[in-house]
């Protein structure tokens, strides 16, 4: 597996990551713990060396496995983790004030029995702090030596710029795929521009890009995608030409359509590095077989033109979500 930079921070790591909340938040039904360990174990094998967690994952419940899965391995990875929310629940609102930030520091090290956080980002931006008492108490803890970098999610540009100005960041993380593209506009040029790298999450549209889903799939009453209005099934019909395209591109050159998903945003910027999750280890094997698939400036276009076609129908979280992004 080829590796990466994020940004002029010198972070670097794996072509791709690996997303872990869906082994245990999110999607249903967490994964039994032996075969989420095996999968994790599996992606180190492969060559990932970034693994992303979070508080809010379980409560500090996806910390643990992976600090169990990665310890024998602690020295070769990269592992990020999120502060942000009131007692670790999303369903509680955001809480980025200094003393909760030094409290899931705290527990985030000792989850993941580890004495350093790689990557420490904010999850949410909290508009009742000042983004200065934020990334300075971050900018502590690396002084600390409890956490190495500093990153942020779903962040807005006036966030972003506030918080580097204090502690350059490393990684911005948030949504970017052939089915979201918004970060275009403002994200990406902004990242270019103060050297910050770019971790998609969803880059495969919440498993939608797969083509394992249709309008007829039945997700399971914890998934949280039924609460996504571009999950509806009136929308998964809608927006199944998507992946009619990404499928037809994909045969064309002897692939699948995620593996085409995953190398179209490889192939955007050498700072950018997606971390699609799963919990099934033949998709995780096809996933990062799509670091080695080059698409040239031709293969590039053609897609870009064909999935420019197409308006993808629905948002992209709930209206109470969608409330704590981009901020």
């Amino acid at each position: 597996m080829k590796t990466r930079i994020l940004g002029k921070s010198g972070l670097e790591v794996s072509a791709l990551g690996l997303g872990c909340m869906g082994l245990t938040f999110g999607y249903g039904p967490a994964t039994n713990e032996a075969d989420a360990i095996k999968l994790i174990q599996r992606a180190i094998e492969l060559g990932v060396t970034f693994f992303d967690t979070a508080e809010a994952y379980t409560q500090g419940g996806n910390e643990k496995l992976l600090g169990k899965a990665l310890k024998p391995y602690r020295n070769k990875v990269v592992i990020a983790t999120k502060f942000g929310f009131k007692n670790g629940n999303p369903k509680e609102g955001v809480d980025s004030t200094p003393q909760r930030i030094r409290t899931v520091a705290e527990n985030s090290l000792k989850y993941l029995q580890t004495d350093v956080i790689d990557l420490f980002y904010q999850h949410r931006v909290d508009p009742d702090v000042p983004m200065e008492d934020v990334a300075g108490t971050v900018k502590d803890l690396i002084k600390e030596g409890k956490v190495k970098h500093f990153g942020m999610s779903e962040a807005g540009v006036q966030s972003i710029r506030k918080a580097h100005a204090v502690q350059p960041l490393a990684a911005l993380q948030s949504e970017y795929s052939l089915w979201w593209k918004e970060p275009e506009n403002e994200i990406i040029p902004t990242l270019e521009e103060l050297g910050i790298g770019f971790v998609p999450f969803s880059p495969l549209g919440k498993g939608f890009l797969t083509g394992a889903i249709n309008e007829n799939t039945q997700f399971d009453k914890t998934d949280f995608r039924n609460t996504v209005p571009r999950f509806s099934e009136e929308n998964r019909k809608a927006n199944a030409s998507l992946v009619d395209v990404l499928n037809k591109l994909a045969k064309e050159r002897k692939a699948t359509a995620a593996q085409i998903a995953l190398a179209w945003l490889l192939a955007q910027k050498p700072w950018i590095v997606p971390i699609p999750g799963t919990t099934k280890v033949h998709r995780l094997e096809e996933n990062i077989a799509a670091a080695d698939i080059q698409l040239n400036d031709n293969d590039l276009k053609e897609i870009n033109e064909a999935v420019g076609k197409i308006e993808v129908q629905g948002d992209r979280y709930s209206a109470q979500a969608q409330k704590m992004v981009n901020r």
